[in-house]
């Protein structure tokens, strides 16, 4: 069986893509981990966000999304459940909404390292379920080193911005394959998969990536926008 190349398009600030990630963790522990590489790639739901932004997540989904302070409440709660039944502890009440663009530039630089996996894992974490800061440098910084970078490397490169093409390129790369909503997966450059699906769906998609040979993307699973995020907001 050949090697699987997995490219995955999601944000730090998507409940789903936290989701989706420990659901295709599920798939890849069923196939054969070894035999799979996975890049992350950057896609921002609202490049718009301040770094600091002033108010709750409610306050930012009924100031950003056109939705009642009710029906925020109640999507978050219903969000939360389902983080639940994975594993994961979301916290919305200390969560700090930020911009997540320096976050998608400090995990550029863990690709480059080797450290990337590492550091998704812990943004995710810090922002949903710890509360952290992460658009903030010195956060991020605190952060990349527990992954294993090098603190002074990436307070340089963040501070300059030294990977803030590559985010663009990703971004871009994004609307050419027509991905308008994340985590969206695409394996060996021909199956697709999107949205936090069914450990069952991801396990087909990596089970006939490798087997075949790379052709045109294929969708697998339901193609609609269920169990994403998207820049009108997550769908629930």
């Amino acid at each position: 069986m050949k090697q699987v190349q997995v490219d995955i398009w999601s944000d730090i600030a998507c409940p789903w893509c936290f989701i989706g990630k420990r659901r295709f963790e599920k798939a890849l522990a069923e196939f054969a981990p070894n035999t799979v590489n996975i890049t992350y790639h950057s896609f921002e739901l609202a490049p718009d966000t301040p770094t600091n932004f002033n108010g709750s997540e409610v306050d930012f989904l009924t100031q950003h999304k056109g939705i009642s302070p009710d029906q925020a409440s109640a999507m978050l709660d219903q969000v939360t459940q389902i983080a639940a039944s994975e594993g994961l502890q979301y916290n919305f009440d200390t969560l700090r909404h930020t911009n997540t663009r320096l976050a998608h530039q400090a995990l550029h630089l863990a690709k480059n390292t080797g450290h990337q996996g590492a550091l998704k894992e812990l943004l995710l974490t810090a922002y949903f379920e710890q509360g952290k800061h992460v658009g903030d440098i010195d956060t991020l910084v605190v952060l990349a080193t527990e992954a294993g970078l090098d603190p002074e490397v990436t307070r340089q490169a963040l501070t300059t911005q030294q990977y803030a093409d590559a985010v663009d390129a990703d971004i871009a790369q994004a609307g050419e394959l027509g991905i308008h909503g994340v985590p969206f997966f695409v394996f060996n450059t021909k199956y697709a998969v999107s949205g936090a699906q069914d450990p069952s769906v991801f396990l087909a998609a990596l089970t006939r990536a490798a087997q075949d040979e790379p052709q045109p993307l294929t969708p697998i699973g339901h193609s609609d926008t269920a169990d994403t995020c998207g820049p009108d907001g997550c769908a629930i």
